[in-house]
């Protein structure tokens, strides 16, 4: 009898790792999922908080993939690990923050540790050649091979065609001729597998789920950085950057106002450690300001609360402060009116 070979795949939620495992398993390979926790994936954070997202579904995709393909899945905290790729990429930043070739490389090279410590015999991937031009490209591709350490138990199932033989290749444990010889952008093939594997309701594909890739997003880490003079950051802070209207009236304050009764939830949670703010006397947000602003300029960030509330037609609206030192303000401020907020102010 010969022994069963194992595989460690890497499982982002979308299609592509999906139907890469899919493929490998059913050459009646052991194959069990890992998926890399940084704190900048899409789903799980904003569709649950925000309530105009409710009837999105709220899961994990990896998750949701790994019970499709009936497979276990670990999922690794490298929120600490990730830092230095986000902050020191070695092969720089796509449009936005997006250190693809990189974050690639550290992903595989997790993903090896991991398999040598349990003993697995190679590494799976759903990786398309051409269809990430940061990191997926022919010369790309054996760049995360040789960064990661993996080199040859790299194996690319739904392109292996069109690359060299890997180890899992040469020696058998997979029939190279049972893979697949997928390219570019365009997703067509896969989706007809997905169909005739049965996959349904499966992660858009190309949808992608790493806010650093988001232009709006980059700017308010950008932001951050500038108004602390610290390339740096903690999860708190990635988190945040998620979440509701970030303004900046002047550089050493920003507000960061609720869009709605979910955000409001989510930012009370965080009423300890910010000076926050809410109207008494109208339903509208919470906001909470991070920095130290005067007490003129606590005011100008009630009016910009106001501004956002049911109250913003109103003479005068009451306005609750409470700072991080446990003492409150109650204040009588007019909401800004419509186009009374530069846009300027918007991070």
């Amino acid at each position: 009898m010969t022994e069963q070979r194992k595989a460690i795949a890497l499982i982002s939620g979308g299609l592509d790792s999906m139907l890469a495992a899919k493929m490998i398993r059913d050459q009646g390979v052991h194959v069990e999922g890992i998926n890399f926790f940084t704190g900048f994936c899409v789903e799980g954070h904003t569709h649950a908080i925000r309530t105009h997202d409710r009837k999105r579904p709220k899961r994990n995709n990896a998750l949701w993939a790994a019970d499709q393909l009936r497979i276990k899945l670990h999922i690794v905290d490298v929120i600490e690990k990730y830092k230095d790729v986000v902050l020191n990429p070695r092969y720089g930043y796509g449009a936005n923050l997006n250190p693809c070739l990189d974050c690639k490389a550290f992903m595989v090279a997790q993903a090896r540790e991991w398999m040598e410590r349990h003993a697995f015999d190679f590494i799976v991937t759903g990786e398309v050649m051409g269809q990430r031009p940061k990191s997926q490209t022919k010369s790309k591709l054996p760049i995360v091979a040789a960064r990661s350490g993996t080199y040859d138990r790299l194996l690319r199932p739904l392109s292996a065609k069109l690359l060299e033989p890997t180890l899992p290749e040469r020696e058998g444990w997979v029939d190279r001729e049972k893979l697949g010889d997928i390219s570019g952008r365009s997703r067509k093939t896969q989706i007809s597998m997905a169909q005739r594997y049965g996959f349904k309701d499966f992660a858009q594909p190309a949808g992608g789920c790493c806010f650093l890739t988001d232009s709006y997003y980059a700017a308010k880490m950008r932001d951050l950085w500038r108004s602390r003079g610290d390339r740096d950051y903690e999860f708190d802070d990635i988190m945040l950057l998620k979440v509701g209207r970030h303004l900046r009236p002047k550089p050493h304050y920003k507000l960061i106002v609720a869009r709605d009764n979910g955000e409001n939830h989510f930012l009370r949670g965080y009423r300890n450690r910010y000076t926050h703010l809410q109207i008494d006397d109208h339903p509208g947000p919470v906001a909470l300001v991070d920095g130290d602003p005067s007490l003129e300029e606590l005011k100008l960030a009630a009016r910009i609360t106001a501004r956002f509330g049911k109250g913003r037609e109103a003479d005068a609206v009451r306005a609750r402060i409470s700072r991080r030192d446990g003492t409150e303000l109650l204040l009588s401020v007019v909401p800004l009116r419509k186009g009374q907020i530069p846009q300027a102010w918007y991070v």
